[in-house]
């Protein structure tokens, strides 16, 4: 007995195996025509619109075969409770589809009290067919039920490859370009596996590349799955069940839709008699028709075809678990051709079982409106057919919902934000109100919650037409504008925001720029109240605020190709409010009115000295020229000035004194081990500078100071003193005609700038560059006082006093 039973599976598996080899997923023979009709409650639906029975249902089922048949059929409707409990005699029914009252009225039958399954055979016509069929139904319900259940399943997942493959067919026909995007969401709205590597192909192969192997291209849905129950493992299960799901045998190695298809097969090869075979019918529903499908072609010899054809489980309603793409996106009720895109339940896009769809809205005075939605799996989602909608009496955004039915029960899907166009209002993110520079192209970032309506976008600058600029959704209420400026001025320029469904559109005005200033670092320490500013451009700063002070400029300079622009805090005793190592972000504002951050740390405290007093000592030789500036520093003399160390509280015995010209070309350092710098006490130390010695000849203009602690750490620059050079002069010769000019006799004369006879220069010469000559023709002194300005220093007017010559 072991023997046979081992020889016998063994058998069976070839068996099996021969099936699997086979193409099982093929079914492109036409079946029988049969027409199925359900009622529930007096509502009746075409069978196309039925995801499943009930008991007490009714079902019209009527053979629509020709008058030309010449098989007489045998329909019987069975019912199933499961597969341990055989159904009773009273759940079978049949009808003899030659006779006149069946061809013209059909059939109806009442789904049983706690009927699980239905089966519909047509069987050729031979003596004691119906109780054959009867007894081997109720002999081996679980083959049954598992056939019921593998051709719902295998009807189901064959209706989502048929939309696909319509679909690709479709779009490749008539808009091959739209292939890619059109079969991507195919694929997502009927959860269809597609090979990428078909896209790289060239166009006219992409679209067979697409539909080959076409029964590997269905994935599970748990949707379908859940909706036909599946048989339990264990002792319930017969053994051709349980081969089904053997490696040995395939299990495991199709996509679901094969699979279906291969249990069905396995099933009725091993189960028929001499008198019959199965052969299993796809029903996939259009309107009243089963829209039959088969594998093999019927046999009407011995043994006859029996046609096997599932019907939707017995069972409560389960309804589509559709999902939004994208819970965020806003949509916009205006828009033509209104797609809301949803995901996560295919049989929406595959069969009729969703039908009488709607997007259902309220207006702002509580009144109900439906629009109607028609399911679309090219494009994944639903269309919205709009109707003439006043948008005045909508709200600018609400929520609307997808309804339906699902065969007879109503349902809710999801949620949805929808905008109605409106004129509003549009803001510009904070980071681009001064991105527009002319002569490129910038982006901007429009924000409003009427961002989806956006028809188009144009600019209008000046009197120049309106041109058409690019522009792409972002975030759900912000899209981002390419602004071209390549032409434009500065000064301002109109976007114009096109809205669905209005007539006008909404005008938002632009500030364009200059090339904007490049900030680089802000640099100040704590305590202080003078800063330096580094970058680019910074001749536009108006101005910089931190930390509640508001600083100015204070001058600018340039070094190495980039701008140093020195700021002072406008109001003096703030500098306390500055903390060491503290973060902080200036707020730079520009002339032009931009406002510009940059982050910035304030730094340790540098070392400060306070300027106490100073003393000029003329040179060794006796000059003429009396310099009437205090700040006036003579090449030639000698600068002492004493210094109140503030930072630190003591002078450092290692700190230095920096002196250098303002523009850093001359430098030098004090120290007191160079015995320039002496100390007066703790706090206080004199200071020495001869320029002649440190710098040499060629030093002039403005002098500054900084401490220098001992890690080199600098403190800020203070204003010293102003070195000049002084012109040698000897005497000035005069004709003896008052109306003739003098000449002045000396030697370095290029170091004056201008000679006047008076202080208001009335009457001034000046000296023109490159002058080399010992003598210059000046205006008659006053007496033996001229006045004169030097050229290191031209703002400051001085007196020379000299002895009048006849002239030779």
């Amino acid at each position: 007995m072991r023997f046979r039973a081992t020889l016998f599976c063994f058998v069976l598996l070839c068996v099996s195996s021969s099936f699997v080899s086979a193409d099982t997923a093929a079914f492109d023979l036409a079946g029988p025509p049969v027409e199925v009709k359900v009622t529930r409650n007096g509502k009746s639906l075409p069978i196309a619109e039925v995801p499943n029975l009930q008991s007490g249902d009714r079902l019209w089922i009527h053979p629509n075969l020709p008058d030309s048949q010449s098989v007489h059929y045998l329909m019987i409707v069975a019912f199933l409770r499961g597969p341990t409990n055989p159904p009773p005699d009273n759940w079978f029914f049949k009808a003899e589809t030659w006779k006149k009252s069946v061809r013209e009225e059909g059939m109806v039958v009442t789904v049983p009290l706690d009927a699980q399954q239905a089966l519909l055979f047509l069987a050729p016509e031979t003596g004691g067919d119906f109780g054959t069929l009867r007894s081997a139904v109720q002999g081996k319900p679980g083959a049954f039920v598992r056939s019921s259940q593998d051709l719902d399943q295998a009807g189901l997942d064959r209706s989502r490859l048929d939309a696909y493959l319509a679909g690709v067919r479709q779009t490749s026909e008539y808009d091959p370009k739209a292939l890619h995007d059109r079969s991507v969401l195919l694929a997502r709205s009927l959860n269809i596996k597609i090979d990428q590597q078909c896209f790289d192909r060239p166009s006219e192969q992409q679209a067979p590349c697409l539909m080959q192997n076409t029964s590997q291209l269905v994935l599970e849905d748990g949707h379908s799955q859940s909706m036909v129950a599946a048989l339990t493992s264990g002792p319930n299960s017969d053994l051709i069940g349980q081969l089904t799901y053997t490696r040995l045998a395939g299990g495991g190695a199709y996509s679901p839709y094969v699979g279906a298809v291969v249990d069905v097969a396995r099933i009725f090869a091993s189960y028929h008699t001499a008198q019959y075979q199965y052969i299993p019918a796809l029903a996939v529903p259009k309107d009243l028709d089963l829209n039959l499908r088969l594998n093999n072609p019927p046999s009407f010899h011995n043994p006859k075809s029996v046609l096997v054809i599932g019907l939707p489980a017995v069972e409560a309603e389960q309804f589509p678990p559709l999902r939004t793409v994208d819970a965020n996106q806003i949509f916009c009720l205006q828009q033509p051709g209104l797609l809301i895109p949803v995901e996560g339940a295919p049989l929406v896009f595959s069969t009729g079982f969703a039908h009488h769809m709607v997007l259902h809205i309220e207006d702002k005075n509580g009144l109900s409106l439906d629009l109607p939605a028609i399911a679309d799996a090219a494009r994944g989602g639903f269309l919205i057919q709009a109707v003439d909608l006043a948008s005045s009496k909508l709200p600018a955004t609400f929520t609307a919902t997808l309804r339906g039915s699902w065969g007879f029960q109503s349902f809710t899907g999801p949620v949805f934000q929808i905008s109605a166009a409106h004129p509003t209002d549009w803001a510009i993110s904070r980071a681009d109100r001064n991105a527009l520079i002319v002569g490129r192209e910038d982006t901007i970032h429009l924000q409003s919650r009427a961002a989806a309506c956006i028809a188009d976008i144009s600019l209008k600058t000046g009197s120049q037409p309106a041109i058409k600029v690019n522009w792409k959704p972002g975030k759900p209420t912000e899209v981002e504008v390419a602004v071209p400026l390549k032409n434009a001025p500065v000064g301002t320029t109109t976007l114009l925001v096109k809205q669905f469904g209005l007539p006008k559109p909404d005008a938002i005005s632009l500030n364009t720029y200059s090339e904007l200033a490049h900030l680089d670092d802000f640099a100040i320490s704590a305590g202080e109240e003078q800063g330096t500013l580094k970058g680019t451009r910074l001749d536009e700063v108006a101005s910089l605020d931190m930390s509640g002070i508001h600083f100015v400029p204070a001058g600018l300079s340039r070094t190495d190709e980039q701008d140093e622009l020195e700021l002072t805090a406008r109001l003096t005793g703030q500098g306390s409010a500055l903390k060491p190592e503290q973060d902080v972000v200036a707020q730079v504002a520009l002339k032009d009115g931009r406002v510009m951050d940059l982050k910035t740390k304030v730094e340790a405290p540098r070392p400060k000295l306070k300027l106490i007093s100073k003393t000029v000592q003329a040179g060794p030789v006796a000059s003429a020229v009396r310099l009437k500036n205090q700040d006036e520093l003579p090449q030639d003399g000698t600068l002492s000035f004493f210094l109140k160390t503030e930072v630190p509280e003591t002078f450092p015995r290692k700190e230095k004194i920096e002196v250098a010209t303002q523009d850093g070309s001359f430098h030098t350092a004090l120290s007191l081990d160079n015995g320039n710098l002496v100390l007066q006490d703790s706090t206080t130390v004199m200071a020495t500078f001869d320029p002649q010695k440190s710098f040499g000849p060629s030093a002039f203009g403005p002098l500054r100071f900084r401490a220098v602690d001992a890690q080199g750490i600098v403190g800020a620059w203070q204003a010293l003193a102003t070195l000049v050079r002084i012109p040698t002069l000897k005497e000035i010769r005069c004709p003896d005609s008052p109306d003739k000019q003098c000449s002045l006799v000396g030697s370095n004369l290029f170091l004056i700038d201008s000679v006047a006879s008076d202080a208001q220069f009335a009457s001034a010469t000046p000296v023109a560059l490159g002058f080399a000559e010992s003598e210059l023709s000046v205006p008659r002194p006053n007496g033996t006082l001229l006045y004169l300005k030097l050229r290191d220093d031209p703002s400051t007017v001085n007196t020379a006093v000299l002895p009048v010559m006849p002239e030779q």
